[in-house]
């Protein structure tokens, strides 16, 4: 029995020289997720004056690669389903609780966590927590770093879709 292969299936199928199927939306979120990890090089020399790979892992700081990634994703999502696409809305909804709880929760566990350092380095040397290891405090962005990574997220989107 012949198979017919439409242009759609012939781009997101696998082919024996291609073992991933090309997924725009999967590859823009992992693309802004990268680009933005590696600009937090360069935002951290900016700010501290000091270069920082460790950066390139950790959480909080500009731009924010969770912002990005979600973002990217519901813009490549929109343009390549459209906007009414219940991928679309899963995404969309997405993006909104991870752009909210970084902005929110991890911003304000991250400022808690500075005071709780704060008060260990002041307690005297023989107290039993004066040797704890400080806690992480880049947990979560402020709003322009949310907004940056989100910019970034629609740009990478888009830039794929155009290419």
């Amino acid at each position: 029995m012949d198979e017919v292969i439409t242009a759609a299936d012939a781009t997101t199928t696998a082919s024996p020289n291609n073992l991933l199927p090309y997924n725009l939306p999967l590859f823009s979120a992992l693309l802004a997720c990268a680009l933005a990890q590696f600009l937090k090089l360069f935002t951290t020399w900016y700010k501290e004056k000091r270069w920082d790979s460790k950066r390139m892992l950790d959480s909080g700081g500009m731009p924010s690669s969770h912002s990005a990634t979600v973002t990217a994703l519901a813009v490549a999502i929109a343009l390549q389903k459209g906007t009414g696409a219940p991928e679309f809305a899963l995404a969309v909804v997405l993006a909104c609780v991870v752009m909210y709880d970084a902005t929110g929760v991890r911003l304000h566990a991250g400022r808690q966590a500075e005071l709780l350092n704060q008060i260990v380095c002041e307690l005297p040397p023989e107290h039993p927590l004066s040797s704890c290891r400080p806690l992480r405090d880049s947990l979560g962005h402020t709003p322009i770093q949310v907004v940056a990574g989100a910019v970034l997220g629609f740009v990478v989107a888009y830039l794929m879709k155009e290419s």
